[in-house]
């Protein structure tokens, strides 16, 4: 890694676009990111800035073929970080290629191909199916973000893609009513059939039983990865453990929230306070994740 002390002026403000992007658009994952000192923090920042571009571009308005021909663009634009034209991510991940030479720059092209699934209305028959859609789309800033922080252990990169599939899993619990308005159906077919339970008469008051045990059901499953996926944090540096653990512990104490009244998904986004989230980070300086 080289001294922070080489940044140019053009590259601080590069790194300074990153982070207002992730203060600003990835509040939950900053509470952990705050936590590593500044040449990861401004890594990590970076990792998200493009991969929230990515993200953007998915969930945008455009028609679906503008949104795929953008989501090529960005694909493109990995394979010679150096031409980046002066784009500030671009530049930023650029250089946090260069000075984190074990970040994964390819496992940017699984986010995509999970956000050409979300743009082409791919609904997912099995969990096995959907498994592979949360290791594109989460696993992958697991493994990037493992690059950031720096292992020795061969287990690290499969630890940190389960925690990357608990983290998503716990997002398709929480974002539910609202993915249904876009289109979207992420829960396994196989699941909506088991508990008789249709994905569009989940808020019909006829079928709360079914739907309460279908939530039930899908918080054991991310509970399971989330128990597979934390036993990373040992692997880490503390400030590396701290970050993930401050993000993995305010999803978990989402999907707790969850868990409790399964059915508050259907009123809308569920999210934690902002003392609790705080509280959360707290712990994870002290490593203990609850």
């Amino acid at each position: 890694m080289r001294p922070v002390t080489e940044l140019t002026q053009e590259l601080e403000n590069a790194y300074r676009e990153c982070e207002r992007i992730t203060w600003s658009q990835a509040r939950n994952f900053a509470y952990g990111i705050r936590l590593l000192p500044p040449a990861k923090r401004r890594g990590l920042a970076t990792i998200y800035a493009f991969a929230r571009r990515i993200d953007d571009i998915g969930d945008g308005d455009l028609p679906a073929q503008t949104k795929l021909d953008q989501l090529e663009q960005a694909r493109q634009s990995l394979s010679d970080l150096a031409a980046h034209g002066g784009d500030p991510v671009l530049v930023a991940l650029d250089d946090t290629a260069r000075r984190f030479p074990a970040v994964p720059i390819e496992a940017f092209g699984e986010l995509i191909d999970g956000c050409v699934a979300d743009v082409r209305g791919t609904h997912y028959e099995t969990f096995d199916d959907l498994h592979y859609y949360c290791r594109c789309v989460a696993g992958s800033i697991g493994r990037l973000s493992l690059g950031i922080f720096g292992y020795r252990d061969p287990r690290a990169p499969v630890l940190a893609d389960s925690l990357g599939v608990a983290l998503q899993l716990t997002n398709i619990l929480r974002d539910i009513r609202e993915d249904f308005g876009n289109g979207r159906v992420y829960l396994p077919s196989e699941d909506l059939k088991k508990f008789d339970c249709p994905i569009d008469q989940a808020d019909d008051a006829a079928h709360e039983p079914q739907f309460r045990r279908l939530i039930e059901f899908e918080v054991e499953r991310a509970r399971d990865w989330y128990a597979d996926g934390l036993r990373l944090l040992p692997l880490l540096d503390w400030r590396s453990a701290a970050c993930t653990g401050a993000m993995a512990g305010i999803y978990r104490r989402l999907l707790e929230h969850i868990a409790a009244e399964p059915v508050s998904v259907l009123r809308g986004r569920v999210s934690l306070p902002t003392s609790q989230k705080l509280g959360v980070a707290a712990r994870a300086l002290t490593r203990r994740i609850r």
